[in-house]
């Protein structure tokens, strides 16, 4: 296995040295979220050459629907006369300028619209101050979205974000349940092993094998600051990532650089570090502060269900040269094998409000 002696990797060896094993809940948040060397934090990500693509970059149609989705929920909060419009993680502005293009078809939504991109990466900042200049909406960033303070009726968009929040992983043994950690192996390399934390019986716990893995994700925090905005006013989010309905065995952490998978322990700081999303706690974490959830559905339902087929046909039309290209596109986005299942999507709202549209 190609490894690559990144100036993380050689901290976090040096860290193990000294502590013993960190568990990949730990290894996770430090090749991401590390000041110095995180992945978040340093590198620019998204784009064609970049590390990895994202529904928006593959076509304009997925900003623009859920643009007019957010026109709808701000109809169904009784349109009010000021509404935030929040993103999570923007990657490089294009999901919202596509969204804000949209929403110019619903005037008075456009007129409410206050924008606020939290993002803590300030080369990925630059790169959407570039692709957001010029619009008319008010617009500000956040670096962490505990800063963005509650208040008035929110919409919130965030995809694939709840991938990137770091996981803890537990593995049964012939002798009962450890938690998975990384090490160095003899030759000083990271490896992965298991920690000597004390381990809680996960569930699943009957069923799975030794040798199997079940993964677990903090989403509390998250959940938390969600509820302080629903506190606060009219309150809708869509979440968009890749997941299934938990509970669920396997190990899913993933690692990709150069739009190539590779072994997550090989480039710590330089690759993106993901897994699969556990929908079902999620959802369980959001309901039990009070919040109503609508879903999961698959990516490929929420999208026809706001009209992708007919918005690539009025654009093929319009741009015959372009119809190949749209056509693919919106087939990458919705195919069955693919994105249009592996992807799912998540409405929460508050309590008073009826099922978001999608749903």
């Amino acid at each position: 296995m190609d490894r690559h002696p990144t100036p993380l990797a050689e901290i976090l060896a040096a860290r193990i040295a000294r502590g013993g094993p960190i568990s990949v809940r730990s290894y996770m948040d430090a090749c991401l979220n590390d000041p110095e060397h995180g992945y978040y934090r340093t590198r620019r990500a998204i784009g064609a050459k970049e590390d990895f693509v994202t529904a928006p970059e593959i076509s304009q149609i997925f900003g623009e629907l859920i643009g007019l989705w957010a026109a709808v929920v701000w109809q169904q909060m009784g349109a009010p006369e000021n509404v935030r419009l929040i993103e999570l993680g923007p990657g490089r502005g294009t999901l919202m300028a596509d969204a804000l293009r949209a929403a110019q078809k619903v005037p008075a939504f456009a007129r409410a619209i206050e924008v606020v991109l939290v993002e803590p990466n300030g080369a990925l900042q630059a790169i959407q101050r570039e692709a957001l200049a010029g619009q008319a909406t008010p617009m500000r960033w956040a670096s962490e979205f505990s800063e963005v303070a509650a208040g008035g009726a929110t919409i919130l968009i965030a995809n694939e974000i709840l991938d990137v929040l770091p996981i803890t992983q537990l593995q049964r043994s012939e002798d009962g349940w450890v938690e998975r950690g990384v090490g160095i192996s003899d030759n000083g390399e990271l490896t992965f092993g298991t920690t000597a934390d004390a381990v809680p019986l996960p569930q699943l716990a009957s069923t799975a094998q030794p040798g199997e893995i079940i993964e677990q994700r903090n989403t509390a925090n998250l959940a938390d600051d969600l509820r302080r905005l629903a506190d606060a006013g009219p309150f809708a989010a869509l979440f968009i990532d890749y997941g299934y309905e938990g509970p669920a065995v396997g190990d899913t952490l993933q690692a990709v650089r150069a739009q190539r998978y590779e072994d997550p322990l090989a480039s710590p700081g330089i690759a993106d570090l993901t897994a699969h999303v556990d929908f079902t706690a999620f959802g369980a974490d959001v309901r039990a502060r009070g919040m109503a959830v609508d879903g999961p559905v698959p990516q490929a339902v929420l999208l026809g269900a706001l009209g992708i087929v007919e918005r690539t046909s009025r654009l093929m039309s319009s741009n015959p040269d372009a119809a190949p290209a749209l056509e693919a596109a919106t087939a990458r986005l919705t195919a069955p094998t693919g994105m249009g299942t592996l992807f799912k999507a998540m409405g929460l709202r508050s309590s008073h409000l009826p099922p978001l549209p999608g749903f």
